[in-house]
């Protein structure tokens, strides 16, 4: 899996409305559910602790209103192969994003302005895809300015899901902090 999508599955994980969510329960499931082979046990800690010491708890920042997570920063060039590069790397964070968020799970209740911004994410992500998919037809190739154009639309796509994935995260990290507060017990008062 690359990086980028790496990033989002645990950002959508990090925000995830599922009690079940964990950073180790993730970097499991990076390896299909089990720990990639390693030569130490020495060896195995470092993988976990820069996947969750270091990527997992960074991203954690973006919890807070005022630090919107951005996308990968990428060029896009008017060329099939920087197009369809551009639109596959997009459409592979916005599936991170959105297995992380619900983390296994088929269904899950969203906050409203959370769920809004899901459905527009995966309406993107159908466009991204189609994109890849006219991107390898022989007549669009041969057509720049279609090319030019649909660099362009990309470029202006980015910050858009930005901003629904931090919607999303937003939305999504309150209601999860609401559902565990009201799991602790009530305190108790002594006289």
């Amino acid at each position: 899996m690359p990086y980028h999508e790496v990033r989002t599955r645990f950002l959508g994980n990090i925000a995830s409305p599922d009690l079940s969510a964990s950073p180790l329960a993730t970097v499991h499931s990076l390896w299909g559910g089990q720990f990639p082979a390693c030569e130490s046990v020495d060896a195995a800690n470092e993988i976990v602790g820069v996947l969750i010491n270091g990527l997992w708890n960074s991203l954690t920042q973006h919890l807070n209103r005022s630090e919107p997570f951005h996308l990968i920063s990428m060029p896009i060039d008017a060329t099939v192969f920087s197009v369809a590069a551009y639109a596959l790397t997009r459409q592979q964070e916005l599936d991170g994003f959105i297995q992380g968020l619900f983390n296994g799970a088929d269904n899950l209740l969203l906050p409203t302005r959370a769920l809004r911004a899901v459905d527009i994410l995966a309406e993107a992500r159908l466009k991204l895809a189609g994109i890849q998919t006219l991107i390898n037809e022989p007549a669009m190739r041969a057509r720049q300015h279609d090319l030019i154009a649909t660099a362009e639309h990309l470029r202006q796509m980015t910050p858009f899901l930005e901003h629904e994935i931090h919607t999303a995260v937003i939305e999504c990290s309150q209601a999860r902090h609401m559902m565990l507060r009201s799991r602790r017990p009530p305190r108790r008062r002594f006289n």
